[in-house]
């Protein structure tokens, strides 16, 4: 259900934005190539767009309120008037206070009942401001309910459009006050008690013409019974069966909570949704974020100063027009010179929307606020299984929530705490209602995979035509409650069938397997025809055939081949097949649901995506093993470590370790350098040094010496090399010579004298000058340590062969000096 989910809601979101056009028909039972089916052309299709309604704003003008209250009042009702989304509804403003003296009126109706489409929600702008405007020559300073309801009910029932919801939104900061107001009695006490007499007959008359009636109040005096009793003495019908769209009064603290608090009260009496965005001075980017599942929305700005200019940007960060069609959505602005702008939207970009206030220098000290108030119109898509049920017999009522084009919903989130019952009507019996569900329990299939199913069983008495509406309530979602007709059969049906369609994922271009059994008990054969219904808008679906001859007396099965076309757009495919028989008066012998999800077509990284991610897997091992065998072959040519000795006639002039990062490559390269009256030294060399001698290892770890004017030539660890008028000993921890460790010191071939530097694996210490007994510089040999015989290095146990004389005996001066660093390289 996972992929269902995902694709539902992008499918979703992509429909909403595609949605577009003028307010019309939506489309029926769509034909497929054989033609429009019987049962459907005389559907009704009622007209799209969120259902209208009748309101009237009225507001308290009475002489308690403040100037500032007053205000608040009139940017309420303004909010009213310019956010209502659909352009078919009606809007009067009516003012009130009280009659006390010849020449006034409780009652000030400032705009007339007026359509709020385009040209009508600017009138409601410049006439809603004059509420701001107390004349106390004209009106009372008192609070006569009854006088302003009266008023706003014969507005409202004039002219009154039949499934219209009439709805009466009363602001108010007080109690019934018309003890001054001579036509209720000759004094205070029995005016008051006639008062509450007259507003009783007032709520019952607005009961009877169906009018609901909604009390705001606010401050510390409202009278809360009275609110309440206002609330539940109209009309208690609601737009959906769902608490909160039932009348219900409502307090809040001061007039500067009445914007928010009218709209919450206007969005729940038309069962629509308003979500709450930011709020700034201007200059500000202020936002607000509307749903996928929304299909008309409008956009309210509170900006309380007409200087403020407002630009609105969509979710994808583009500036919309005012006015006109943008990318999929239809656009409308109203208010834009009054305290209270508002942008309508049909079938607007889900998301988080932009919405751009600057304002001149002395009018930026006001507060902006933003709202938008969204609803959300879907098709109910319904099958009636079996299709034509005789009567007594129990059927199987599934419904599918779809966009206005067809786009299937899959996601349970978007319709969170919807309600969804199915209505059947037909001759000779009353009204049959079902409760549907979609919570797995039989006959529900699957719970969670928005399809509600219930199941009713047709009146015995039921007799001819049939009729199956479903009806969906939610907060904010409504459905166009589009019927579905059917039939009674009467005794044994002369044909029978079922039609079955594999549930399958496919791509544009694909087709899609069914299988139709048949069963013929007429005598006659019959030539059924298969038809497609409530399809998805832009889909391109073919059936193959199109119709199939039943024999008489015959069982028949047949292959039937959906083809879904190239233009098909991805998604659930929206809509059901009908199995129609025209020689039976068009009665649909089956209906079923297209259980299909269209992906879109693999892309080339689809498809090979396997062969490149093992390609870049293969390469990357190639690499990898590649890698391993150059740092092994590196380390092996790393003379880091090695130290070289110079050596002349057996002795050690001067040591040279080879440091880490030295031997870039596997070589090094050195000199031996000579300065009068001192001993030879070894000293790195810069890189292209022409007098440089080179050591370098290989790949095989076979050590190399190239003296400067020289040939290059081996050199094993432990043995001299000549160089220049010297010997070269290289000592290597990694290697041995003829089983010795190189860490060994060896005599050099032809000398007497051992070396006397050990290696890294033994022991030795440095040769370091010091003066003798008579001042002249020589070698301190009582601590030097001299080889055996057998070349291990320790403390020599007697005189050596090459040194006759023994440790004690006197030797001409040497120096050697020991330069592992040169600090200028």
């Amino acid at each position: 259900m996972q992929w269902r989910r995902t694709a539902g809601t992008v499918l979703l979101a992509g429909a909403l934005l595609a949605l577009a056009g003028p307010t019309g028909q939506p489309a029926g039972l769509t034909a497929g190539p054989t033609g429009r089916t019987a049962s459907t052309a005389t559907a009704a299709a009622p007209a799209d767009g969120p259902d209208p309604i009748d309101f009237a704003v009225v507001v308290d003008q009475s002489a308690s309120l403040a100037e500032k209250d007053l205000a608040r009042e009139t940017e309420a009702a303004a909010l009213l008037s310019q956010g209502e989304i659909s352009e078919r509804s009606r809007a009067a403003v009516i003012g009130f206070g009280s009659s006390e003296k010849p020449g006034q009126s409780p009652v000030r109706e400032v705009c007339p009942l007026t359509v709020a489409d385009a040209a009508g929600r600017q009138r409601l702008s410049d006439c809603v401001p004059q509420l701001n405007r107390r004349d106390a020559a004209r009106m009372g300073p008192g609070t006569d309910f009854p006088a302003a309801l009266r008023q706003a009910v014969s507005r409202l029932t004039e002219d009154a459009r039949p499934n219209t919801p009439k709805v009466v939104f009363l602001l108010t900061d007080g109690r019934l006050d018309v003890g001054d107001s001579p036509e209720y009695g000759t004094d205070k006490a029995n005016r008051q008690a006639n008062g509450q007499k007259r507003l009783n007959e007032e709520l019952a008359r607005a009961r009877a013409a169906s009018v609901q009636i909604w009390p705001l109040g606010f401050g510390s005096e409202i009278d809360r019974a009275a609110l309440t009793a206002m609330a539940e003495g109209g009309h208690r019908g609601s737009c959906a069966d769902i608490p909160e769209a039932t009348p219900k009064m409502r307090v809040v603290g001061t007039s500067a909570e009445i914007d928010k608090a009218l709209q919450e009260t206007f969005a729940a009496a038309r069962c629509a949704r308003i979500a709450h965005g930011t709020v700034g001075k201007p200059p500000a980017d202020l936002s607000v974020t509307i749903p996928p599942i929304a299909t008309d929305g409008s956009l309210t700005v509170g900006k309380h100063d007409p200087k403020v200019r407002v630009t609105y940007y969509d979710p994808a960060g583009r500036k919309v027009p005012t006015r006109g069609e943008f990318d999929g959505s239809t656009f409308e602005v109203s208010g834009q010179d009054g305290p209270v702008e508002a942008l309508r939207v049909k079938n607007p970009m889900p998301g988080r929307w932009r919405i751009h206030i600057e304002a001149p220098e002395g009018h930026r000290d006001r507060e902006v606020a933003v709202r938008a108030i969204w609803q959300g119109r879907l098709r109910s898509a319904v099958t009636l299984d079996p299709a034509s049920p005789r009567a007594g017999e129990d059927a199987v009522v599934e419904v599918r929530m779809q966009t206005r084009r067809g786009v299937v919903i899959t996601d349970p989130a978007q319709l969170q705490g919807v309600t969804v019952a199915a209505e059947l009507t037909g001759g000779g019996f009353a009204p049959v209602t079902v409760r549907l569900a979609d919570d797995g329990r039989a006959p529900d299939r699957t719970a969670g995979d928005v399809r509600f199913t219930g199941k009713l069983t047709v009146p015995a008495s039921a007799t001819g035509d049939l009729q199956l509406t479903a009806r969906m309530s939610a907060p904010g979602v409504t459905s166009d409650r589009r019927p579905l007709h059917a039939r009674t059969t009467q005794g044994t049906p002369a044909v029978t069938a079922g039609l079955t369609v594999d549930r399958v994922t496919v791509h544009p271009g694909a087709t899609v397997r069914a299988t139709l059994d048949v069963t013929n008990n007429d005598s006659v054969p019959h030539t059924l025809r298969l038809a497609l219904a409530d399809q998805t808008a832009g889909s391109d679906l073919r059936i193959t055939p199109a119709t199939v001859t039943a024999e008489p007396g015959r069982s028949t099965r047949t292959d039937v081949t959906v083809t879904v076309g190239p233009g098909t757009p991805v998604g659930e495919l929206g809509g059901r097949i009908e199995v129609v028989d025209p020689g039976d008066d068009g009665r649909v012998l089956d209906s079923t649901f297209l259980d299909v999800l269209v992906e879109a077509p693999p892309t080339w990284w689809d498809r090979w995506a396997w062969a490149v991610v093992a390609g870049a897997v293969a390469a990357l091992l190639v690499g990898a093993f590649a890698g391993i065998r150059l740092a092994a072959r590196r380390r092996r040519r790393d003379l880091a470590g090695v130290v070289l000795e110079l050596v002349r006639e057996g002795r050690v002039l001067d040591t040279l370790t080879i440091r880490p990062g030295q031997s870039g490559g596997g070589e090094y390269l050195f000199t031996v350098e000579e300065v009068r009256g001192a001993a030879p030294t070894l000293r790195r060399a810069r890189t292209g040094a022409v007098s440089a001698h080179r050591l370098r290892r290989t790949g095989g770890g076979e050590l190399l010496l190239r003296p400067h004017r020289g040939r290059e030539s081996a050199v094993r660890p432990g043995q001299p090399a000549a160089l220049e008028e010297c010997e070269l000993i290289v000592r290597d921890g990694r290697r041995t010579s003829r089983g010795v460790p190189s860490g060994t010191p060896t005599r050099p071939r032809g000398s007497g004298a051992a070396s006397d530097t050990g290696g890294s694996g033994g022991w030795r210490e440095r040769l370091v000058r010091r003066p003798t007994r008579s001042g002249a510089s020589g070698r301190d040999r009582s601590r030097t340590p001299r080889p055996d015989r057998h070349g291990s290095d320790g403390p020599p146990s007697g005189p050596s062969r090459s040194d006759p004389a023994g440790p004690a005996a006197p030797r001409p001066e040497q120096h050697t000096t020991t330069n592992n660093w040169d600090p200028n390289f």
